[in-house]
């Protein structure tokens, strides 16, 4: 249905153009939109009007107008004067408010489509045959990506992504729950993983800046049929919780991008709890004080050598290595040795998402 704003800014806008009071209603006589104050009193004739047969009527000095879609009556439009301009102006705006309602409930019924497309709520059938209906291209390559906003109902986001894409008509905008954007974009033949790496980043800074929202943005792999947007859907949301657990530094998140923490995601719980226990026994991961971690985390970023790391942690090399052999003792890996080193670095991202998934309801 079209917004009442919507109305008073057409009412407004053509009684600027035509010089002719307007007002419309809706079928129980309460108005929706007007650009004259004296319309309370034709309350009684307006519900005369709406159960009469007619399409148009003249009564003192008003003319009445039905404005109907799809058979169903929807509003009454009512033009100060009785003249034949005034009766002319009055077909005009009826004919442009049945229009306007043509667009909205275009335009719902594609968001509603859409909507149900990501939520896999549609058979292969209806997607072919509502799309066709819709003037919706099926073959075309597209992506999801899906803005996830620090807090819900973010509307200065939404209306600044909206902006964005406002010259793209055939991207769609949506959401399907309160605090997550979704942004279904249609491609070109040539573009890339890179240049939708760029897209994100761009959208990050505009809401970042524009709109002042936190947010982190994540987006799946480009499909090349309809019926593939939600799998593209799935995999963005995936990225976004992938993301909070493993990257949780970085705003733009690629689904293709993920690495192992795209397996260890897909892990069941008790197989990590198996795993964590195989590696750690009785010793709880949580026991390592800051300054092991912070060792670790070092020892790792420089390619598991000991001088380097020992320089950046301001540490006597050996004092290093008596770390290290204390972590060996009480974990049974070295590492130093290539392969303790990727099995505990694995061990700790598999402790993190066991920690992600305890705080989070599924």
């Amino acid at each position: 249905m079209i917004s009442n704003q919507i109305l008073q800014s057409t009412v407004e806008g053509l009684k600027n153009i035509a010089r002719i009071d307007l007002c419309v209603t809706d079928t129980e006589g309460k108005v929706l939109a007007t650009t004259f104050s004296t319309v309370d009193e034709l309350e009684d004739k307006i519900l005369a009007f709406v159960d009469s047969p007619a399409e148009s009527q003249e009564i003192k000095g008003y003319q009445f107008f039905k404005v109907i879609d799809d058979n169903q009556l929807e509003y009454i439009l009512v033009a100060k004067g009785s003249s034949d301009d005034v009766y002319m102006v009055g077909k005009i705006v009826t004919f442009q408010i049945q229009n306007l309602l043509v667009a909205y409930k275009e335009r719902f019924d594609k968001d509603n489509f859409i909507k149900n497309l990501l939520l896999d709520n549609l058979l292969l059938v209806d997607i072919y045959n509502r799309a066709r209906k819709l003037h919706i291209q099926t073959d075309a390559k597209r992506v999801v990506f899906v803005i996830e906003t620090a807090s819900e109902k973010d509307n200065n986001a939404l209306e600044t992504v909206k902006n964005l894409f406002s010259s793209r008509t055939k991207d769609f905008i949506t959401a399907v729950d309160e605090r997550n954007i979704i942004i279904v974009k249609e491609i070109e033949e040539m573009e890339t993983y890179e240049d939708l790496e760029r897209m994100g980043n761009t959208m990050l800074d505009m809401l970042n800046t524009e709109a002042m929202s936190k947010v982190t943005i994540a987006y799946g792999t480009i499909v090349n049929d309809l019926k593939e947007v939600s799998k593209s859907y799935k995999e963005a949301r995936m990225a976004l919780d992938v993301g909070k657990i493993f990257y949780s530094n970085k705003c733009v998140i690629a689904y293709n991008n993920l690495g192992i923490g795209r397996l260890i995601y897909q892990l069941p719980l008790p197989l990590c709890k198996m795993f964590i226990k195989e590696i750690f026994m009785d010793k709880s991961p949580d026991e390592f004080d800051e300054e092991t971690l912070m060792t670790i985390r070092k020892f790792f970023e420089n390619n598991l050598n000991v001088s380097e790391t020992s320089r950046q942690l301001y540490i006597h090399r050996n004092t290093l290595v008596y770390r290290l052999d204390k972590l060996q003792k009480s974990t049974g890996l070295d590492l130093r040795v290539f392969e303790d080193a990727i099995t505990f670095n694995i061990a700790m991202m598999v402790v993190k998402y066991m920690k992600y998934m305890q705080t989070v309801d599924y």
